[in-house]
Order: C-alpha cells, then sequence, then structure tokens
C-alpha cells in the first residue's frame, strides 16, 4: 500500500510520525505522506518537524515516509504564492484540499490548485472536465478518497479522470488509526468507483512514481 495524504498530531491527527509508520509497517505499506494541514499561519512549524522526522524515520524503517503539506481551506488568491513559499523550504509533497462536497471549500480551489506547482489535488468533488484537462496537462494527480464523505464523489473523479486521462491516486485521509487500510481495500475502493483492476494497477504505479520523485528530492 502507498498512502499520501494523512495526518499527524501536527494538524489535527492523532499520532506522532513514528507511531504512524509503526502502525502501517504492519499493514504493509511501502511509502506514507504525511501532509498535515496548512495556510500561512503554520506551515514553517509543520514542515520543518515532518522534514526532521522522515530524515531520522528513514533511516531505520522499512516504510518510508514522505514529508508534506495540505493547503486546507486557504483562499484560492494565496494558493499558488503560498505553495511556492513551501516548496522553497522543502516540501517535497504538496497537496490542495479540493472541493470536497462536504465542506464549504471555496469555489475556485480546484483551479487555483491545478495551476499551482501542487502533486495531489485531493477528493476534487464535482470537478469540471476543464480543470480535470488542466490536471492531465500539468501532470498533477487527482485523489479518489477513502475517506467518509470525501469518498461520495469517486466515482464522478474516476469517470472524468478516464475521459480526459488525468492520473489517478488513491489515498486514505487517515486522522486516526482506524482510517489505515491495506491494499486490498484500497482496490476494492477504486473498484466501486468504477475501475477496471488494470486501471487499479495503473493507479498504484502513479502513487509509486510520486512517492519516488518525492523521496528523491527529500535526499537531495
Amino acid at each position: 500500500m502507498i498512502d499520501l495524504h494523512t495526518h499527524s498530531l501536527y494538524s489535527d491527527g492523532e499520532l506522532l510520525p513514528a507511531e504512524a509508520v509503526r502502525r502501517v509497517t504492519v499493514l504493509g505499506y511501502r511509502y506514507l505522506g504525511i501532509t498535515d494541514h496548512v495556510d500561512a499561519s503554520n506551515f514553517d512549524f509543520v514542515i520543518e518537524r515532518l522534514r526532521r522526522a522522515a530524515i531520522e524515520l528513514n533511516r531505520v524503517n522499512q516504510t518510508k515516509l514522505i514529508p508534506g503539506v495540505e493547503f486546507t481551506h486557504v483562499p484560492p488568491s494565496q494558493i499558488g504564492s503560498l505553495v511556492n513559499q513551501v516548496r522553497a523550504m522543502g516540501a517535497v509533497l504538496v497537496v490542495v484540499h479540493g472541493e470536497t462536497i462536504v465542506e464549504p471549500v471555496e469555489p475556485g480551489t480546484n483551479r487555483a490548485g491545478l495551476e499551482a506547482d501542487i502533486d495531489i489535488l485531493a477528493h476534487p468533488g464535482l470537478i469540471s472536465r476543464e480543470d480535470a484537462e488542466l490536471a492531465a496537462r500539468r501532470g498533477i494527480m487527482l485523489e479518489l478518497s477513502a475517506r467518509a464523505g470525501h469518498s461520495l464523489a469517486n466515482g464522478h473523479v474516476a469517470a472524468i479522470a478516464r475521459q480526459v486521462g488525468a492520473r489517478l491516486v488513491l489515498n486514505t485521509d487517515s486522522h486516526s488509526p482506524g482510517n489505515y487500510i491495506t491494499r486490498e481495500k484500497a482496490y476494492q475502493i477504486a473498484q466501486g468507483a468504477g475501475l477496471s483492476l488494470e486501471e487499479c494497477h495503473q493507479m498504484l504505479a502513479n502513487s509509486e512514481a510520486l512517492a519516488l520523485r518525492a523521496l528523491d528530492c527529500l535526499e537531495m
């Protein structure tokens, strides 16, 4: 399993990075992205601590930790500038909290995220075809979510991604130990959204490629 969107107690999760890594290791995870919620007020705090945790833990653990951030309910006009700032600070995995249908995310967030230097547009809700096409052109991953609520639009995201050739990943958006899932469960969720087994394999390959790219940046 590869999961590139989870949270620790540095935002609203329950676990320290070390415990999160240990818990997913026993589930067979190869890579774990911790992408804590940030805005202009805390991204420096989060990046510094998650980078430190990843560098130390990756020396000894089989499951590799990837430090990142998730810009959450940030005004769309500020997303591009903030993404540039976190990249400069060493964030190797950048996620934008997309326009999920279960939260009042400001319209235009999907487009602003896709115009910025991000890796994943998380749970993008009823994303438009135009925005999905932009994701495809820019190589930004669209997320299928295992999280309750966010997952309600998975079928739409999967269908429109197929139409325009956008790449998909599946993440848990975990906040607590019970949110982590196995690879088998991830495939079931993806197939429930309409993906074929071959598309599930490609989805996992997309996650692995992104994880390896992020780790290369971390080790530079």
